[in-house]
């Protein structure tokens, strides 16, 4: 066997946990293993680092911010990652260095392409074999974020503005690589949504 790496992306409150929940069980149960991981966090240092990145009360510079995931990154693919993949072992993850350009890229209006080329240095050019984005516009995933009754991280603070840059960031960074990415309606049922991640990831498995 050899390892797959498979990412979660989207918005906010677009059900990224949901679908890696169960694609970890259905991959299970066809006796692969499975490493199910977050970033930020994933590592003990990445969770140090998560705190301050999402529940920071004040102002956080953001190339501060940028950097601070970067390092994130770095530390929880050499670590994490790259040691599952090579145990043949599949790595499902939610969110990665797409989250970074769309988010610290497009969100906070820093370069994108820096953003990237900070990102893939970090993680020493690891890219996902596929990328799950799930799609949905800023108002239905504000209130479903309302609806989970739960207070906002940072990000999920920030204004309708701010949201509508890193989805339209995350469907650029779609178009410029199909063939790395799923784009999902995440309006859709979740047995849909399910079903379709399954028959894209299943294209990879050997």
């Amino acid at each position: 066997m050899t390892g797959l790496f498979v990412t979660f992306e989207g918005g906010d409150g677009v059900g990224k946990s949901t679908q890696a929940a169960l694609l970890e069980k259905w991959l299970g149960e066809r006796g692969r293993t499975v490493v199910r991981t977050r970033e930020p966090g994933g590592t003990a240092v990445g969770e140090r680092i998560r705190d301050i990145v999402l529940h920071h009360r004040g102002h956080v510079d953001p190339r501060a911010e940028a950097l601070l995931y970067a390092a994130d990154r770095a530390h929880h693919v050499a670590t994490v990652v790259r040691p599952a993949l090579a145990r043949g072992e599949v790595v499902i993850q939610d969110r990665y260095l797409d989250s970074s350009v769309a988010y610290q890229g497009a969100g906070r209006v820093l370069d994108p392409d820096e953003i990237r080329r900070l990102s893939l240095w970090a993680a020493g050019g690891l890219l996902p074999d596929v990328t799950v984005l799930l799609d949905l516009d800023e108002a239905s995933a504000r209130t479903r974020l309302d609806a989970a009754d739960k207070p906002f991280d940072r990000l999920e603070a920030e204004k309708a503005e701010f949201h509508a840059r890193v989805r339209a960031a995350f469907l650029a960074l779609a178009a410029a690589e199909p063939e790395r990415f799923l784009v999902v309606d995440a309006a859709l049922p979740v047995d849909e949504i399910a079903a379709l991640v399954r028959a894209r990831v299943g294209e990879h498995l050997v």
